[in-house]
């Protein structure tokens, strides 16, 4: 570090009595080497929560603290850890010492980089186990050994399930940001690995949070040792040196807006914050289009590429960063002089974190919201969170810049990944006309017998095109009648069939006669002499 940016640490600013304390690390029994790693850090006197948490961790009591976002847990409880290792002696096998669970991978990657530097002259192996990169190596290190492990849930409960991470040997336990674990999703994990490490009673745990909320005071209750509440900011949520404004604006006009802000504002670094990923992505485009250097980073990029982006963030190449709430942990810039919030955040609690990467290590910030008809509901809870109202401006009329960038759309596959809209460079396939197959027509002819009926051919028909010979029976009482000539049939079979004679249809309609009602007997007086005799009378075989 500078001469003159040490100098700046040692002395109080006039502006932020609060910030710094008159406590200095030099004042703890700490190792002369972490003392020195702290010192070229740039660790020279402690802020408020590292001031009222040093002299309970350091004597191996359990602390939960609640502190302001950006104002050192992550140097207070290292601190803790290192001493607290330097006082044991080396475990045989390689089996890890520490645990250091964060929510998100940037957040998880941070604190490593806080350890490095921290712990820069002492004898201890520390590694970052987070997911989307380097899956063997990670295995690898852990199957050889690794003092402080700095990881998220998921990645480190894959390897316990495989047995590469051993947890029986654990000494020390820091859960980072319990509050935003919970939020993600994570409180069954947290409490799968807690319950995989040693008893709350044989080993030292921490817990640290911008808020400590009912779920979060659970974990404490199950999982800690009688911890210590440490509260710095018992009234106040909000980081102080922050300028809050907040504009209403219809959903058609904040782009518009947006562009005019970073136009008229003086800044240095900007992050802009969205709720969809889709979002991310459209409002990077459109700042591109307009000349805007932007960059977007969202939880669906890959994990390299969003090391890189974070990289060259930090190094000020980039200086529009356009991020989810997956990004509002874990970015540690010092010089970010604006945060946007383009959408309001649906999470109160996530306001505060957003707005807290602005005005770190004692400097000033501007936190802008555009409140829009679709996201202004949540307001409300924001405020009712803050205690306060945040201040409302109207943007003059030449704020509104017309946008250059045209019509942007973004498509999503099934997966919810981005689609390549990439032209390809084969030909395309020309398209197959579906069409149903020609019915094939034909015609047949019937060869046409004597006593040939139309519906013979099928199997249905009267009784006397289906049978050879009739019933004897009916035969014997039927008197004889000359034999009626078969219809005749048009040689066409679409036209209409001739008429069928009487005594064709006479029997049909004697048949349908007997399946409605049963004939009864007439009697022998009045029974006409030419009328067939009733079937009664005579022996019927069935």
């Amino acid at each position: 570090m500078t001469e003159n940016t040490e100098e700046s640490v040692l002395e109080p600013r006039a502006d932020k009595p609060n910030f710094l304390t008159e406590k200095r690390f030099d004042q703890f029994e700490l190792h002369p080497l972490l003392l020195q790693g702290l010192q070229e850090a740039g660790f020279i006197q402690c802020t408020p929560i590292q001031a009222e948490t040093l002299p309970i961790s350091l004597v191996g009591k359990d602390v939960a603290g609640q502190a302001q976002t950006g104002t050192g847990k992550t140097a207070a409880f290292l601190v803790t850890v290192f001493s607290r290792l330097l006082e044991k002696s080396p475990l045989p096998d390689n089996l890890p010492s520490a645990l250091i669970v964060a929510p998100t991978r940037e957040l998880a990657l941070q604190i490593h980089e806080e350890a490095l530097k921290i712990g820069k002259y002492l004898d201890f192996s520390i590694h970052a186990v987070i997911g989307g990169i380097d899956y063997q190596k990670q295995a690898e290190t852990l199957r050889h050994g690794a003092d402080i492990v700095i990881c998220t849930p998921g990645r480190i409960i894959d390897y316990y399930k495989q047995g590469i991470f051993k947890p029986g040997a654990i000494q020390v336990v820091v859960i980072d940001e319990a509050d935003r674990l919970l939020d993600m999703g994570f409180a069954q994990d947290m409490r799968f690995i807690l319950r995989k490490l040693p008893r709350y009673d044989k080993r030292q745990s921490m817990l640290f949070s911008a808020t400590l909320s009912y779920h979060v005071l659970e974990l404490t209750y199950e999982f800690m040792n009688v911890p210590e509440f440490i509260s710095v900011t018992p009234e106040k949520t909000s980081v102080e040196g922050i300028e809050q404004i907040l504009y209403h604006v219809g959903a058609d006009q904040k782009l518009s807006l947006l562009l005019g802000i970073l136009q008229n504002e003086t800044w240095n670094r900007v992050l802009i914050f969205v709720n969809t990923k889709s979002g991310v992505e459209w409002v990077s485009r459109k700042l591109k289009g307009n000349g805007l250097p932007a960059e977007g980073i969202s939880g669906d990029l890959p994990q390299p590429k969003r090391l890189k982006l974070m990289e060259r963030f930090k190094e000020g190449k980039v200086t529009i960063l356009i991020a989810t709430d997956v990004a509002s942990r874990g970015i540690h810039v010092e010089d970010i002089t604006h945060v946007i919030n383009y959408d309001l955040p649906q999470d109160p609690e996530n306001y505060i974190h957003r707005i807290g990467r602005t005005a770190r290590a004692g400097k000033t910030g501007k936190a802008l919201s555009l409140a829009c008809e679709t996201y202004v509901f949540h307001l409300e809870a924001i405020e009712a969170l803050l205690g306060n109202k945040i201040p409302v401006a109207w943007p003059p009329p030449e704020w509104f810049v017309e946008d250059r960038a045209g019509t942007i759309t973004i498509e999503r596959d099934k997966r919810g990944g981005k689609k390549d809209t990439k032209p390809s460079k084969q030909r395309p396939a020309k398209p197959v006309e579906k069409t149903r197959p020609p019915v094939s027509t034909f015609r047949f002819t019937i060869p046409r017998e004597e006593g040939y009926f139309p519906g013979a051919f099928f199997g249905f028909g009267p009784r006397q095109a289906q049978s050879e010979t009739p019933e004897p029976a009916i035969a014997e009482s039927k008197p004889e009648t000359p034999e009626a000539p078969a219809p005749a049939i048009s040689p066409d079979p679409h036209e209409p069939a001739a008429v069928e004679s009487e005594s064709v249809k006479a029997p049909a309609k004697k048949r349908r006669r007997r399946r409605k009602k049963k004939p009864q007997a007439q009697p022998a007086e009045t029974a006409n002499a030419d009328s067939p005799k009733d079937p009664s009378e005579d022996e019927i075989p069935f």
